[in-house]
């Protein structure tokens, strides 16, 4: 138990870093810069393109390493270790961000181009108009994506076991070493991550039903 509640604390800790940095990346691929647009493109090639678990060893040793490095500059005053948590929060909101940012470029282009016009005519500020006209919407839109992102993002978290992190997986690991009964406790994780898909399906039904109130 202790286990699941760490994965289900680690998938909650990466939904505000990796949807709101998928929404940030979304809003710079719009701009009219084009090298901006073309460093968030391969901010999410890169991502996309590599498998998430060497994406997972590339920021926390890396992480680990710049640390050390600017650590090395200011006369090893302070040492600094990336905890594992920390490490597959960073890792994860990356990949999530990554994923979701085509998500929300998705949903923008949704957005009927009338209601940004008339709220230019109206004489409402570019800032005003993504905040009154745009965002409220955005979430209605995104909300199925978002959805299944968010149950890949809870199974993914299993990859951070590998960081020694004592998350479902690796109890179930250490349970099934200590009582070599791997069927058992691999069965209950799997039991789990079960539950926790089929529970997230069934808020995410009941959430899109009631965003899309009063629309055809």
């Amino acid at each position: 138990m202790t286990g699941a509640l760490t994965t289900l604390a680690l998938a909650v800790a990466v939904v505000p870093f990796g949807f709101g940095g998928g929404l940030v990346l979304a809003l710079l691929k719009s701009s009219h810069r084009r090298l901006v647009r073309a460093l968030c493109d391969a901010f999410t090639t890169f991502f996309r393109g590599i498998p998430d678990l060497l994406a997972l060893f590339l920021i926390y040793f890396g992480l680990q390493a710049l640390i050390d490095k600017l650590s090395h500059l200011f006369g090893d005053a302070v040492h600094i270790e990336v905890n594992a948590f920390v490490a597959g929060v960073i890792a994860l909101s990356v990949v999530v961000a990554a994923y979701s940012s085509e998500v929300w470029i998705a949903s923008l282009k949704a957005i009927p181009s009338g209601q940004i016009e008339a709220a230019h005519a109206l004489g409402l500020e570019r800032r005003r108009v993504f905040l009154l006209v745009v965002l409220p919407q955005l979430g209605r839109v995104a909300l199925p994506g978002l959805g299944n992102i968010w149950t890949i993002l809870v199974k993914d978290t299993s990859l951070v076991s590998t960081l020694a992190l004592m998350d479902l997986l690796r109890a179930a690991s250490e349970a099934s070493k200590a009582t070599t009964r791997p069927i058992l406790f691999y069965s209950v994780a799997a039991a789990v991550y079960l539950v926790v898909s089929i529970g997230s399906a069934l808020v995410q039904g009941y959430l899109e039903k009631r965003a899309n109130r009063g629309y055809a």
